[in-house]
C-alpha cells in the first residue's frame, strides 16, 4: 500500500514547489500524484515553441468554457497542464509577482497573513532573479528570472513610446515599481523553460523521501471529517493512496474544485443534485472564477524586421537547429520582452492594464495574423468585476467540469476594454514608432465608435489563461471561503489547498509567479514554521494618481 506523511494533488506551479519545501528537511515522506506525463519534449522545453503545448491534448487537459453569453455565445479554450510541471509548462514564461496592492487586498477580504508585506519574502526565497532591482528580488532561490536580449528595435519603440505618451517608465515591474513600460521578466535559464518542474519537482525527486505516482486523482479519502487519502485510477485500477498527516490538493483553478466536489465539499444543493453525500456544506466552492481577457492590438510594419519574416519552414527549421545544439538564438526566448503596467485613469491609484508587446503579428496558436510584417501589443484590464463558476457536470469523475466565466458582464468590463484599444492606439501613434508604423491590421482604423469597438471585443476577447479564485481563502466565517487564511479546507481536518484557487481576488499580471508563492508560503502553514519575518518595503505609488492616468 501506498502512503506517505504528505499527499500532494498535482505536480503544476504550487504542487511542486510544496513537495519541494515539505522534503527539504528529509523529515517527512511526500507523494505527489499527477495525471499528465513527461515534459522532456522540445516543444516544452523550446521557449519560443511555446504556442505548441498549449493546443496539444497529450499536454493539456482539454478544458473549455461553456459558451459565453456576453461574447456572442463564443466557447473559449481552458489550457491547463496536463503534464509534470503543470501549466508552468505550457504558459508563456512570463514572470509577475502582481502588485502590492494586490496582496493588500487580499488580506483586507480575510486572508490575515498574506499582505504584500508578508508575501514579499516568500517571493525573494523562491528566486533567482538576473537583472532586477537590488534589494526587492531574490538571488539563488529555484526559480531562475531573467529578462530577454531585446535585440529587436521595436521592443525598445515600444517603451519611447509609453514615455512619449507621458507615461512612467520601470527597469523592474517586479520591484518597487510596477507602473510603467519595460523589461519584461521570463522564467528561461540557458535557453530552456524553467518550469515549476524544472525548478522544484526534478530537484525533490531526487530526495529519499519524495516519490511521484502517475494517476488519476478521483476525490479525497475523508474518515469522521479528517482527509486521510486520496483515490486515483492508475492503469484501469482504483486504488487508495494513504495520508498520515495531509492532503494537499494543488491541482488547478479548474480541477480543484472539481475534486473537493467529488469528495463532498462543496455547496450542498449541487453535491444532492448528483447523489454525492456532503461532508462538508461550503456554497464557495467553485465559485468567484475570475480570468483576464485581452485584445492583440496589431499594427503592420513598414520594415521587414519582425518575426513574420521567420515564420516558413525553412527559417523555423534554422532556428530549431540552433536551439537544440547550442540552446541559443530565437528559439531561446518566448519573445515577450517588453512590458508595461499603467493605470486606466486618475484616481485609479495602481495599475489596471497589462501589456505584453511582441515584434511580430501572431495568434496563441502560433498563426500568422497577416501576410506582412507586423507587431503587436497584448492589453487587456486587470481587475474584471466579472465572476464566474466551476460546478460539476456530473458524477463521474472523468467528465470535464461545467466552466462558466461569465465574461464581460459588467458593464464597466466594456468601458475598460474600449479605454485599452483607444490607448493603445495612441501608444503605437508616437512618434518612437514612426520609422516602422504601417496600417493598422487589427482592429483596423475604421473600427472607432462605441458599438464598432463592442463587436471587436465581443468577437475577439481572449482568455489570458489566469483563471483563479475558486477555492477562496477568508475568514472562517465568511460562508464563501473555502480555506482559511493557513490554506485548511473549512470543515475538514488534514486537507489544505495550495494554488491559484485560493486567490480571492486575481493578481495584476500573469499568475505562474503568485501560484509558486502560495505553494512556498503553504508550507510554512502545512509544517507549523513561523512564516518568514514581514518585509517593511514600501512600494511606489505614483504621487499623482488622484489627478492624472500617467
Amino acid at each position: 500500500m501506498l502512503e506517505a506523511d504528505f499527499v500532494i494533488i498535482g505536480a503544476g506551479s504550487a504542487g511542486s514547489a510544496t513537495a519541494y519545501r515539505l522534503s527539504e528537511d528529509g523529515k517527512h515522506s511526500v507523494i505527489v500524484i499527477e495525471f499528465g506525463g513527461s515534459d522532456i519534449g522540445p516543444l516544452i522545453q523550446m521557449p519560443s515553441a511555446l504556442s505548441i503545448p498549449l493546443n496539444m491534448s497529450l499536454y493539456d487537459w482539454g478544458f473549455a468554457s461553456e459558451p459565453e453569453p456576453h461574447l456572442g455565445g463564443r466557447v473559449l479554450a481552458t489550457p491547463r497542464g496536463k503534464v509534470i510541471g503543470g501549466s508552468s509548462s505550457i504558459n508563456g514564461m512570463v514572470y509577475v509577482r502582481g502588485h502590492a496592492r494586490d496582496f493588500d487586498h487580499w488580506a483586507e477580504q480575510g486572508a490575515a497573513g498574506w499582505g504584500f508585506a508578508d508575501v514579499l519574502p516568500y517571493f525573494k526565497r523562491m528566486e533567482d532573479s538576473n537583472g532586477g532591482e537590488n534589494g526587492w528580488r531574490g538571488h539563488g532561490g529555484p526559480l531562475t528570472v531573467q529578462r530577454g536580449s531585446r535585440t529587436n528595435p521595436l521592443y525598445g519603440a515600444f517603451v519611447e513610446a509609453g514615455r512619449q505618451a507621458g507615461f512612467e517608465l520601470t527597469d523592474d515591474y517586479n520591484g518597487a515599481k510596477q507602473e510603467g513600460f519595460g523589461p519584461m521578466e521570463q522564467t528561461i535559464r540557458g535557453g530552456r523553460r524553467w518550469s515549476a518542474a524544472s525548478a522544484y519537482l526534478r530537484p525533490a525527486l531526487r530526495r529519499k523521501n519524495v516519490s511521484l505516482v502517475k494517476g488519476f486523482a478521483r476525490r479525497v479519502i475523508i474518515e469522521n471529517q479528517r482527509a486521510t487519502g486520496v483515490e486515483i485510477e492508475a492503469g484501469k485500477r482504483i486504488r487508495v493512496i494513504r495520508a498520515r498527516r495531509e492532503v494537499i490538493v494543488a491541482a488547478s483553478s479548474i480541477n480543484s474544485p472539481k475534486i473537493l466536489m467529488l469528495s463532498g465539499i462543496g455547496p450542498a444543493e449541487h453535491l444532492s443534485e448528483y447523489g454525492i453525500p456532503v461532508i462538508a456544506d461550503r456554497p464557495g466552492v467553485g465559485r468567484n472564477l475570475q480570468d483576464h481577457m485581452e485584445l492583440y492590438i496589431q499594427q503592420e510594419s513598414t520594415q521587414p524586421i519582425t518575426l513574420n519574416s521567420v515564420l516558413n519552414p525553412f527559417s523555423k527549421a534554422l532556428i530549431g537547429a540552433q536551439w537544440l545544439f547550442f540552446k541559443s538564438g530565437l528559439g531561446a526566448t518566448n519573445h515577450f520582452e517588453a512590458a508595461a503596467f499603467v493605470r486606466s485613469r486618475a484616481g485609479v491609484d495602481y495599475p489596471d492594464i497589462q501589456y505584453h508587446f511582441i515584434p511580430a503579428a501572431v495568434r496563441y496558436d502560433g498563426k500568422a495574423a497577416a501576410k506582412a510584417h507586423g507587431f503587436q501589443a497584448h492589453v487587456g484590464p486587470m481587475r474584471s468585476k466579472s465572476r464566474g463558476s466551476v460546478t460539476l457536470r456530473s458524477p463521474d469523475p472523468k467528465s470535464k467540469p461545467v466552466i462558466r466565466f461569465n465574461y464581460m458582464s459588467h458593464p464597466d468590463d466594456w468601458i475598460e476594454f474600449r479605454h485599452c484599444i483607444r490607448l493603445t492606439r495612441e501608444i503605437f501613434d508616437q512618434s518612437a514608432f514612426d520609422p516602422y508604423r504601417g496600417k493598422e491590421i487589427s482592429p483596423g482604423s475604421h473600427v472607432q465608435s462605441d458599438d464598432d469597438l463592442d463587436a471587436f471585443i465581443r468577437d475577439h476577447a481572449e482568455s489570458a489563461y489566469h483563471p483563479c479564485g475558486t477555492c477562496k481563502m477568508g475568514r472562517k466565517d465568511d460562508p464563501m471561503s473555502v480555506v482559511d487564511p493557513e490554506c485548511r479546507v473549512i470543515g475538514v481536518d488534514g486537507l489544505r489547498i495550495a494554488d491559484s484557487s485560493i486567490f480571492p481576488r486575481v493578481t495584476n499580471g500573469n499568475l505562474n509567479a503568485p501560484s509558486i508563492m502560495t505553494g512556498e508560503k503553504a508550507t510554512d502553514h502545512i509544517l507549523g514554521r513561523t512564516p518568514l519575518a514581514p518585509s517593511n518595503q514600501e512600494p511606489w505609488i505614483n504621487p499623482r494618481w488622484q489627478v492624472s492616468d500617467r
